[in-house]
């Protein structure tokens, strides 16, 4: 049996002091300090006052530390699998670019090999594209944008856990039918969509994402809401946030959490593989990338994904939302594991669930140790 011992642990309604978190692979137990006795465990793990948070989800994330999923290399997850935990991610969804078909397909292959790798767990893939406008296509390439087509997303219906989608694409709603039958989340985004549109398509879904609201899609305005005024006014409509305060102003993330609540946001990066890497030249979907003061810019000036880690957009949503810290710690790992069905098992630090457990700095949230079914995986003091 291991112990965290002097943690102020995040609960998913309260923040508790003077407890103790003793677990093995999953979390066994969570005792008052005054019942527990050093000798009841094998390893103790002293928070030193640090928060203790369940790991952290990232349900759309490229790549990290030079390496990218769309790399056609096995490696290239091992490595965002081996860094991840040093931003207190335990658990992602590797994300796809719009390319090639047989490029995305080799891709997602990849994503089925890693599942069992170690480091950071893999839950499935995010696919970003190609079922997206070439208007709003952002950082994506528009000669792989094509109309939505399940039959070749279906030998991977075990591994595609959400597929992005411009509603306005749709022929008709098979495709979302087929999306639901198979346990596939749609996240709309990368789109024009009138808010009829999205609204048409979120009515018809138990559950839907909104793929980074605000970004890659009409703005709000009063006489058009457009995706952002469906999103932001749907309850079935759970809306990621990139928070690096450069994709989204604190004013808007501040706006979202007041429409949408704890329930209605997920957390995201959006990084790519510049994240963790120092300022240069890096890459997205084959596409040159300049980042400059950790600003990630395609060559025409088009913001490339982010170069964030988890970590930070977690107090920078804190900071400018002024929302709780169990609310924010929630949007960033209970509401994913919600809406992929992993709830039973991670997502919250509570008794039976698998131990994965970060302990944060709690001035400043960097990473100090990080714990994934109950092992050790990155220490700040071993790692530097």
């Amino acid at each position: 049996m291991k112990a965290i011992i002097d943690g102020l642990l995040v609960l998913p309604h309260e923040i508790v002091t003077g407890k103790v978190l003793m677990y093995e692979n999953d979390i066994w137990k969570i005792v008052p300090r005054k019942e527990f006795r050093a000798g009841m465990c094998t390893d103790l793990v002293d928070a030193n006052g640090g928060f203790v948070v369940p790991g952290f989800i990232n349900e759309h994330i490229h790549g990290c530390a030079g390496a990218d999923t769309m790399d056609d290399d096995d490696e290239a997850l091992q490595t965002i699998q081996k860094m991840l935990p040093q931003t207190g991610v335990t658990s992602f969804l590797p994300t796809t670019m719009t390319m090639k078909q047989e490029c995305i397909e080799r891709a997602l292959q990849r994503i089925r090999r890693a599942k069992n790798n170690q480091g950071a767990q893999i839950l499935g893939a995010h696919l970003e594209g190609p079922f997206i406008s070439s208007n709003y296509k952002g950082s994506q390439a528009e000669e792989y944008i094509m109309a939505p087509d399940f039959s070749w997303i279906e030998p991977y219906a075990d591994i595609v856990k959400i597929i992005t989608l411009a509603p306005e694409t749709l022929k008709n709603k098979q495709f979302l039918k087929e999306c639901a039958d198979h346990g596939i989340l749609v996240s709309l985004g990368h789109s024009g969509a009138t808010y009829e549109e999205a609204m048409d398509v979120m009515e018809t879904c138990d559950i839907c994402h909104v793929t980074h609201l605000y970004n890659a899609m009409t703005p709000l305005h009063h006489r058009k809401p457009g995706l952002v005024g469906a999103a932001l006014l749907a309850k079935q409509a759970h809306c990621e946030l990139i928070c690096d305060n450069l994709h989204v102003h604190p004013a808007a993330q501040k706006m979202a959490y007041q429409m949408k609540g704890r329930d209605g946001i997920i957390l995201i990066t959006d990084s790519l593989r510049a994240c963790l890497m120092p300022d240069g030249e890096s890459e997205l979907g084959g596409q040159k990338v300049f980042v400059h003061h950790g600003q990630a810019r395609l060559a025409d000036g088009t913001l490339a994904g982010s170069t964030a880690a988890m970590n930070q957009v977690v107090l920078n949503f804190l900071v400018n939302t002024g929302a709780s810290l169990p609310d924010v710690i929630a949007m960033a790992t209970r509401n994913p594991a919600k809406d992929l069905g992993v709830y039973d098992r991670i997502g919250s630090l509570e008794e039976g669930k698998q131990a994965d457990m970060v302990i944060l700095d709690s001035n400043d949230f960097h990473v100090k140790q990080t714990i994934i079914a109950g092992e050790l995986v990155y220490d700040e003091i071993a790692n530097h």
